[in-house]
């Protein structure tokens, strides 16, 4: 008899995390009236975007060639308005390249002919732009085959360029953005280790359906077994051994993970036999009549009154209030007919022909100023009948970058948008159903988990929605522990629920669970001393020392490390901590293995008295030099035999040993206009110790404190291919930086107490005819689609691109499901599995109709960070421009039924230009303005790295006036009030010398302060009598008991809030240092090394117009 159970609560024990974002959308504070610039000096380095002529009437359209500035003739000026004037296209030139003109004040002139080609010889290169949904073929891409460091099944990459590790040949090149080799496609049921059982042959498909309702989203069911499906040979062999037998290479049997029995002698990587399961598991036990009784019913725990009463999630509509994301509680669920009959009906709303939906509304965007919204941008809604769309994952969780999926490829091509998918899969979540079963149910051929949009044939059969397999309800999900009722395995929380937790049984397990561990690598140089961090680390450690993830068995170590590396004995019995010194660092060892990590409750004074004593050790210090290299191979060897998270503190640039480097920046090149070098690593060693630790199931995070340049681009390898995470202070210091300390002791209590995963992995799978081609995020692909994941954190997201391999003419709706298993810091093995369902369409009206803004900018803005990489800046900055320019071109060419003048675009793309305008200028992609080499690569790291709901601000930053906040619209969040500004286009234009205004850039916010802003803000909010007290390295509000200061204090709080890292806050006024990054983000307007919005759009539409 199973014992089966289940529950509401969010991972292993403990409470809810809370601090995750808001994506939901806000009541809003109505537009109030713009704020008036007359009369004010206008600032010296921006030039605004004319704010007298957006009010007169609509933009003149005039030829575009008469918008750029020749060198030596007077400024820019845009010409007198007037009514609108019919466009008259400029004549075609031949051979011209659609790349950014020049902007007024550089040097360079604009070359005639694109020099970024991956066609060496060719005479007219085609242009640098993407080829969406498509693998990039042979010789064109810059991406090189990701070699499998463990080695793959030989069925599952029928063309994949097999490797055997890089100890024995020169090392494959990994990438994170994963491109496979090209050739025939491999049947979609190959891309997974198991083939398709037949079957049941005494199963004949019924003529009517088990319950009438929803039509089917599946083609038809055949008389016999899908192509190229075979039976699956039945369980065999001995039990698998925690042992790796002798006959396998170190890296395939890694950390005891072995291949299960059963799955034939084509099994030598373990992890992907890890996630896809034991055939043992997929198939049901044989039906056992009268063994359901009151035994079963009892093992089901009673719901939490959370899981019960939950609404469903709210729909995406301005003024819904927050809520829930997730909508837990147990629906109806009506179930399809069998055949395609009875298609139309209940899938009429997906046709959008019959009227023009708002997404497709015609926007000129040279006439129509206002495209923000008042709040956050809402993510699109799936046109799906509406008892599918309520079963949907959130898209906080699961986006993709076209909420309409094209019917074929050629139809994806013909629109030039981008297809992929955007996850945050181990996001906080505030309801998370977690089922305790014996039995998890999975597709036989494909192992898709069952879920919300599967079919369900009778009572005992159910259709994959993946690979439309028939399999047979095990007897046990007959029971639903929600209603406590038989016979309904529709309303079971696996099939009411998008997002589901399993805890997994002892058939996911090929070891025990590892536990949590954890060790701290840190700096103590010279240099390291006089920051000042390692008290903070001290300190922050000391007072979350209980708080760290973890039970019982929970390990902690410590390595310092300057010109030698210094070890910590803390073993039980010894009246304080023993520093043991080895000086060897070409041939490191460790010196007491056993007693350096050790068990955290047995030993927690040893570990207090070291972490008091620690900053005081080295104060006196005069070593310069930094081995790192050895001391991450020391890190490397101590973790081997369990796994677990190693935290490295860093300072400078590492001078001593492998690894050492020497400083590539040049400073007199920041500001170049012209490409930027050395964003690739110096050495690949840090990028091999990460494939070890992968392999070991250790993963690196890196914490870099320093003032001065560290080579980011080689050493962010050891945390990039190891699943770890970058942070980065410059300009790091105790004292003359108090900013950043804040931010640092903030995102060190956070690091500390948040939820991890420990050797984990992630599969997404999708429906037959689909195909995933590229991953991106901070991970190593172990075989063709399994991203290895030795830590697992809530704050990290993924990207991946998609191709459409076969037409998907005959299905109404396609699937997508990420599948996470990962072992939880109590010791539980888990599996969190989240679903997506997205309609097919076969217009290109309907294709540009669901496309998703912000996804498609996150998307573009991770595949220009890999085309910065392997091919240039220039080149990536040319190809984000050609996604605009394409897109809107074929909008206007092939969508639109009426030409009209002027530069058009569907209501959903309308901020799709602004979006790009943003990248060009956000610091990872810009050109002409002084950006530090380490800044640059950490921006870069953040777009692959980060999660869209937090992206998003770090491209587009959120402008608010702040000056006068009022309860109008406001928010009542746990008895607090928050008030809801309006969100205001980032030009000076919009800024007022009588006003304050706050700006939400991601990482940082900064309250600008006029110049002659109103007496009462200066005294109610920020405690000064006058603007000149206004102190000049100011980052936090005091707490004043005045309504002014509760609100504005509110409303940042709860933007905090919002995310997981802190931003700091910079309260400046018009003498600040720090105003020239505020005017960095102006996007809308011009500065000497990057065009305006307007003067954008007028390039757009010139290359459109060719």
């Amino acid at each position: 008899m199973s014992n089966s159970g289940y529950n509401s609560q969010n991972g292993a024990g403990g409470q809810p995390y809370t601090n995750g974002p808001s994506q939901n959308p806000l009541l809003l504070q109505p537009a109030g009236p713009g704020y008036n610039m007359a009369g004010q000096t206008p600032y010296s380095n921006q030039i605004p975007t004319k704010a007298p002529l957006y009010n007169s009437g609509p933009y003149q359209i005039v030829p575009p060639v008469s918008s750029y500035q020749i060198p030596g003739q007077p400024p820019l000026s845009r010409p007198p308005m007037g009514p609108p004037q019919s466009m008259t296209p400029p004549p075609p030139t031949a051979h011209s390249p659609r790349m950014l003109p020049p902007v007024p004040g550089q040097n360079s002139p604009s070359p005639l002919v694109s020099t970024e080609s991956f066609y060496p010889g060719s005479q007219n290169p085609p242009q640098p732009t993407w080829q969406y949904g498509a693998p990039p073929p042979m010789g064109t891409a810059p991406l090189v085959p990701v070699g499998n460091h463990v080695t793959s099944v030989p069925s599952s990459a029928p063309n994949q360029p097999s490797t055997s590790g890089y100890s024995v040949a020169p090392p494959p090149a990994f990438h994170n953005a994963a491109s496979f080799a090209p050739g025939p496609p491999a049947p979609p049921a190959s891309i997974y280790t198991h083939s398709a059982p037949v079957p049941p042959s005494g199963s004949p498909v019924p003529p009517h359906p088990y319950q009438p309702g929803r039509a089917p989203y599946a083609p038809p069911l055949t008389a016999g077994p899908p192509p190229a499906m075979r039976p699956t040979p039945p369980p065999t062999g001995p039990p698998a051994s925690a042992t790796p037998p002798p006959h396998l290479p170190k890296h395939e049997a890694v950390a005891g993970h072995l291949p299960i029995p059963g799955d034939g002698p084509h099994a030598p990587n373990a992890f992907d036999h890890l996630e896809t399961g034991a055939k043992n598991m997929a198939g049901p036990p044989p039906p056992q009549p009268g063994t359901i009784g009151r035994q079963l019913g009892h093992s089901y725990p009673t719901l939490p009154p959370g899981y019960q009463n939950t609404g469903p999630p709210p729909n995406a509509s301005p003024a819904a209030p927050l809520k829930q994301p997730y909508s837990p509680a147990a629906q109806p669920y009506q179930q399809p007919s069998a055949g395609p009959a009875q298609l139309s009906p209940s899938m009429a709303g997906l046709s959008l022909q019959s009227q023009t939906p708002e997404a497709l509304r015609v926007v000129n965007l040279l006439q129509e100023r206002n495209l923000l919204p008042p709040g956050p941008v809402p993510a699109p809604t799936p046109c799906l009948p509406q008892d599918l769309q309520k079963l949907n994952c959130s898209p906080e969780v699961f986006r993709s970058t076209l909420t309409n999926i094209p019917q074929t490829q050629s139809l994806l091509s013909k629109a030039k948008l981008p297809l992929g998918l955007l996850l945050h899969p181990f996001k906080d979540l505030s309801q998370l159903p977690v089922v305790t079963s014996s039995t998890i149910v999975r597709c036989r051929s494909c192992r898709t988990y069952i879920n919300p949009f599967v079919s369900f044939l009778d009572q005992r059969r159910w259709k994959c929605n993946l690979c439309y397999r028939v399999n047979d309800v095990p007897e046990e999900f007959m029971y639903n522990p929600v209603s406590r009722s038989y016979g309904e395995p529709h309303k079971r929380p696996e099939v009411q629920n998008p997002t589901i937790e399993f805890i997994a049984p002892s058939e996911y397990m090929l070891r025990p669970p590892q536990p949590a561990v954890y060790l701290f690598v840190l700096d103590v140089s010279h240099n390291a001393v006089e920051t000042g961090y390692l008290d903070v680390v001290c300190q922050s450690l000391l007072d979350n020392l209980n708080s760290l993830p973890g039970d019982t068995r929970t390990k902690i170590g410590f390595i310092t490390f300057d010109s030698t590396i210094h070890f910590y004995n803390l073993q039980e019995g010894l009246s304080q901590p023993q520093m043991l010194i080895v000086s060897d660092i070409e041939d490191i060892f460790l010196p007491t293995p056993d007693s350096l990590l050790v068990n955290l409750s047995e030993c927690k004074e040893l570990v207090q008295d070291l972490l008091k004593g620690l900053p005081q050790m080295f104060t006196k210090t005069m070593e310069t030099h930094s081995a790192l290299g050895p001391a991450l191979q020391a890190a490397f060897k101590l973790l081997s035999p369990t796994g677990g998270r190693v935290s490295v503190f860093q300072t400078q640039l590492p001078t001593l040993g492998v690894g050492a480097l020497k400083s590539r920046e040049d400073p007199n090149q920041r500001a170049s206009a012209k490409d930027i070098q050395h964003l690739s690593p110096a050495t690949d060693f840090y990028k091999k110790l990460a494939l070890d630790c992968s392999g070991q199931q250790v993963a690196v995070d890196l914490f870099l404190l320093s003032g001065q340049y560290c080579d980011l681009a080689s050493l962010g390898c050891i945390s990039r291919f190891s699943a770890g995470s970058v942070y980065y202070y410059p300009s790091y210091h105790h004292q003359h930086n108090l900013a950043q300390v804040e931010r640092f002791q903030k995102d060190l209590k956070r690091y500390l107490t948040r939820k991890i995963g420990f050797e984990a992995v992630m599969r997404i799978r999708c429906t037959k005819g689909l195909s995933i081609h590229t991953f991106h995020g901070n991970f190593f692909v172990r075989s063709t689609d399994l991203l290895s994941l030795p830590n697992v954190n809530p704050d990290a997201g993924f990207a991946v691109q998609m191709s459409i391999e076969e037409n998907l003419v005959d299905m109404q709706v396609v699937s997508f499901q990420a599948a996470l298993l990962y072992t939880s810091s109590k010791g539980e093995r888990r599996i969190r599995v989240h679903t997506m369902c997205l309609p097919v369409v076969n217009s290109l009206s309907d294709v540009f109709a669901g496309a998703d803004v912000q996804a498609m900018t996150g998307l573009l803005a991770s595949m220009a960070v890999d085309r910065s990489v392997t091919a240039s800046l220039s080149d990536a900055r040319d190809a984000m421009t050609n996604a605009a320019i394409d897109s809107l071109s074929v909008y206007r060419s092939s969508v639109l039924t009426i030409q009209q003048p002027g530069l058009l675009a569907p209501a959903c793309l309308r901020l799709f230009p602004l979006y790009i305008l943003a990248l060009l200028k956000q610091r990872a992609f810009r050109t002409g303005t002084s950006t530090r080499l380490d800044d640059r690569v950490f921006a870069m790291y953040q777009l692959k790295y980060q999660p869209l709901s937090y992206l998003t601000l770090m491209i587009h930053p959120s402008l608010y006036r702040v000056d006068d906040l009022t309860d109008e619209g406001a928010l009542n969040i746990s008895e607090r009030t928050i008030p809801q500004p309006r969100v205001l286009q980032l030009s000076v234009e919009r800024l007022s010398r009588e006003g304050a205004f706050l700006m939400d850039a991601g990482l940082v916010m900064f309250l600008w302060i006029g110049r002659n802003c109103n007496p009462n803000f200066l005294t109610q909010v920020l405690g000064v009598p006058s603007y000149a007290a206004v102190p000049q390295n100011m980052h936090q509000l005091p707490e004043l008991e005045t309504a002014e200061s509760v609100r504005t204090r509110a409303f940042i709080g709860w933007l905090r809030e919002q995310r997981p890292f802190f931003p700091i806050l910079h309260v400046i006024r018009d003498e600040s240092q720090l105003k020239a990054s505020f005017m960095q983000n102006m996007i809308e307007d011009r500065t000497e090394s990057a065009l305006s919005y307007y003067e954008f759009l007028l390039h757009l539409q010139q290359q459109i117009s060719k």
